[in-house]
């Protein structure tokens, strides 16, 4: 699921706007909460079921106004919804495991050499030897550039799933979903003024309506928290 969530969201992003990618992606809590009380039998509230609507009604407003729109564009970020998801979810069922549980940092190590394994034979079947500096000095690429942005993107990417899962041990799987979206906001906005992304007022009508319905689940898990 970890190489599957990682393939698939690479796609996307080669397919439609950042921005489309991200909005799309806004949809991770319906996903947990599926998969939730699938794996782990937690049931959700009337209340969480209710927060959830105007996510998906905003992706599906973005989506019938984005103009990047296109269908394996689309399908390839919902794809890395349920990849992901099932990922957080299924280690998340290890982590509770208190007798037998690992923790964060070793379980995604396993994790990412497991993944490693996987996609070599793939990325090596479909693009060969393209890395090699020879061949980015013959596609007329800057090769120091290259390697060196590639190590910065690796380190931060690295960074960024390993305090995903520090997080995802002490929070539910979709609480951690819904805090994922928050950074959404910011790769959205950022992105839209960084590639000059055109965007409709229906676009972002329904980006808006999508992180409102993120910001309204927090609003209630926070209630459920001081009730209890």
């Amino acid at each position: 699921m970890h190489t599957l969530g990682n393939f698939s969201t690479n796609m996307s992003l080669g397919k439609v706007s950042v921005s489309f990618t991200n909005t799309i992606k806004a949809m991770e809590p319906f996903f947990t909460v599926i998969l939730s009380t699938i794996f782990l039998g937690e049931i959700p509230t009337p209340w969480v079921l209710t927060s959830l609507v105007p996510i998906v009604g905003g992706v599906i407003l973005a989506s019938l106004t984005e103009v990047s729109f296109n269908w394996p564009g689309f399908w390839s970020a919902m794809s890395s919804n349920l990849a992901n998801q099932s990922r957080n979810v299924l280690s998340k069922k290890i982590m509770v495991k208190k007798e037998e549980s690992l923790d964060n940092i070793t379980l995604f190590s396993i994790m990412t050499i497991m993944c490693f394994l996987l996609f070599t034979p793939v990325a090596l079947l479909v693009d060969g030897v393209k890395f090699t500096p020879a061949y980015l000095q013959s596609a007329g690429l800057n090769v120091k550039e290259v390697y060196i942005r590639s190590l910065l993107a690796s380190i931060c990417f690295h960074a960024y799933q390993q305090v995903s899962y520090m997080i995802l041990e002490r929070v539910s799987p979709v609480t951690h979903s819904v805090g994922n979206c928050v950074k959404r906001v910011v790769v959205i906005v950022a992105s839209i003024f960084f590639f000059s992304t055109p965007i409709s007022l229906m676009n972002s009508m329904g980006t808006g309506m999508a992180l409102a319905g993120v910001f309204l689940y927090s609003q209630v898990k926070r209630i459920k928290l001081k009730t209890v």
